[in-house]
């Protein structure tokens, strides 16, 4: 009925209207009475103390107010693809070949969170005619969602063969890749191709998810810009981890090997921010999950700094093109220190200071120039963080370049960091004009003890021009764990064969070489609480080296990734 209140729909219903957001909290008993006491929050899904809300966006302000946050805090990070096959350099051709080992991925579940899957393509289909995957949850078709999920629509493995004997599988099972990403990948990691496009581990048995869009809502805060297809929302990204986490011990009781590929520079880069802290979680518990480190070291998009006492001011230009893409502009420093910020367009004209206080939220429309400026402070930035948030937004800029200054006001460390949004997500135009390509690993290849992966030519050994340098904000850990064969990778797309470069690669030849592991550890009982945390231990051991490089690098991690090595390091004397 017209006048019926929207709250009163079926979830189901109610997370479709095209004016309802979805909120991610660390959920506790506070959070538990919350949602009770507030008929307008509608509570999703609850998985390892984390929850989703649904509310309408008109209520926003009124949930803001009465919790006393600010909207970045609970809201989902977009995310964007991380990618634009060499096993024998990674060391796997061997590990499958020797006899003793013979390690192909039996028993074993891959799972990607992705574009989709190509189900039709012979490189994902047994020699009887049956399909590697055993389940498939579409998020952008609306209809049967899996059990304990609210939207999307779930193909087991029964429904995916019927549709192999279809004249019109694609009428039978609707889900289609049209990106080709998650094809790619999955066939990196799986194929059952007998050539050259045999995947890392060919026996394993799939689960896929495909991601829906993120929200125009979440598209249109972050600004991104609007031609951009792929952006995806953390919080669909977390329930298709937990997704395949779920499915995977219902089939076997056992773990899984994840192979995630998408990113983001939205987030502290220090491990803190619920995605990281969800990650490091199940690491520890799920298998195995391999994280693309990001492509960002050389697309500008990242600038550091430091003040050197209180008073001081540092200066940080930013160009924007003639497109005229908005920009969004992450400042983070430590909670030790205290900055106000201004902002001086391309004419000159100057808006500010504005001085810290945290929850601020300023608004100013320059008054020659169509630009919009937006300032929020925002501490603590995430719960258990030593961080400070800033969040800059230059709506409808000025071509030319934008300075944006930082005034010291309290310092005791200095140092400050400065993201755009990842490659993709921002406008290819904007840019930092003193870049710095360090700290470019991008949230969640930051969570503490992940497997993070960047990427290598394995044809003359260098680095991949655009993988991401650690370290992470912490630096406590190396960023990247390693890297694998990332440039001009062969491999399989729903259109045919082509080639890749990039970290999403590598870290799909990672996930591969994590289900080998599984297979070694778990399923043939050799270790059976093997976890990330031990695999990632095992490839760190067996890491091939260059003597003039000092271990771990900013750029290299402890080496390139070598399963053989690995396997041999566990003998007795290595």
């Amino acid at each position: 009925m017209a006048d019926q209140n929207p709250y009163d729909l079926p979830l189901e219903e109610f997370i479709l209207l095209p004016n309802t957001i979805d909120l991610i909290v660390e959920y506790n008993q506070a959070v538990e009475t919350l949602v009770k006491q507030r008929p307008y929050i509608r509570l999703g899904k609850v998985f390892h103390d984390y929850a989703i809300f649904y509310i309408l966006q008109e209520d926003l302000q009124k949930l803001l107010d009465e919790i006393e946050t600010n909207e970045i805090k609970i809201f989902p990070f977009v995310m964007g693809l991380l990618g634009a096959q060499d096993l024998e350099a990674a060391g796997i051709t061997k590990v499958q070949n020797q006899p003793y080992l013979d390690l192909k991925g039996t028993g074993v579940i891959i799972g990607f969170v992705d574009t989709g899957i190509d189900y039709t393509n012979k490189a994902f289909i047994y020699e009887d005619g049956t399909s590697k995957i055993k389940y498939l949850w579409d998020q952008t078709i609306n209809g049967k969602p899996p059990e304990g999920y609210l939207f999307g629509t779930e193909y087991n493995n029964t429904q995916i063969n019927d549709a192999l004997k279809s004249k019109d599988p694609f009428n039978v099972v609707p889900s289609r890749d049209t990106v080709g990403h998650g094809t790619f990948l999955a066939a990196t990691a799986a194929s059952r191709e007998d050539n050259e496009l045999i995947g890392v581990a060919p026996d394993s048995d799939l689960i896929i998810v495909k991601l829906k869009k993120a929200r125009k809502f979440f598209i249109d805060y972050f600004l991104v810009p609007p031609s951009q297809e792929n952006v995806y929302e953390s919080t669909d990204l977390m329930l298709g981890i937990n997704y395949i986490i779920e499915k995977a011990f219902s089939i076997n009781g056992s773990s899984s090997s994840i192979c995630v590929s998408v990113g983001t520079n939205l987030g502290g880069h220090d491990g803190f921010g619920i995605l990281d802290s969800y990650i490091s979680k199940i690491s520890s518990n799920f298998g195995a999950i391999s994280l693309a480190a990001g492509n960002e070291s050389n697309m500008k998009h990242h600038a550091h700094g430091v003040l050197g006492k209180t008073g001081d001011t540092n200066d940080i230009e930013v160009k924007a093109g003639k497109n005229g893409g908005s920009m969004f502009i992450c400042l983070w420093n430590y909670s030790s220190d205290k900055v106000s910020i201004s902002v001086t367009s391309p004419t000159g004209e100057i808006v500010g200071p504005i001085l810290f206080k945290a929850g601020t939220h300023f608004e100013s429309k320059l008054v020659l120039e169509k630009a919009r400026i937006v300032i929020e402070f925002i501490f603590p930035a995430a719960l258990g963080t030593i961080s400070q948030l800033t969040v800059i937004k230059i709506i409808d800029p000025t071509p030319g370049i934008w300075k944006i200054t930082i005034f010291g006001d309290l310092i005791v460390s200095g140092i400050y960091d400065m993201w755009l949004p990842i490659t993709g997500l921002v406008d290819p135009e904007i840019e930092f004009l003193a870049p710095d390509p360090r700290t470019t690993i991008v949230v969640p290849a930051t969570a503490l003890g992940a497997i993070s992966t960047g990427a290598y030519n394995s044809v003359n050994g260098s680095l991949y021009a655009s993988s991401s340098w650690g370290p992470s904000r912490l630096s406590l850990i190396s960023n990247p764990t390693f890297v694998a064969p990332g440039v001009d990778v062969t491999g399989i797309y729903p259109s045919g064969v082509g080639k890749m470069s990039g970290t999403s690669v590598a870290a799909a030849i990672t996930t591969g070489a994590c289900a080998l592991m599984l297979q070694w550890g778990v399923v043939q009982g050799n270790q059976l609480d093997m976890n990330s945390f031990s695999i990632r231990s095992y490839f760190v051991k067996g890491c091939v080296r260059d003597i003039n490089i000092k271990y771990p690098s900013e750029q290299w991690g402890y080496g390139k990734l070598n399963l053989y090595n690995s396997f041999t390091s566990m003998r007795g004397g290595e």
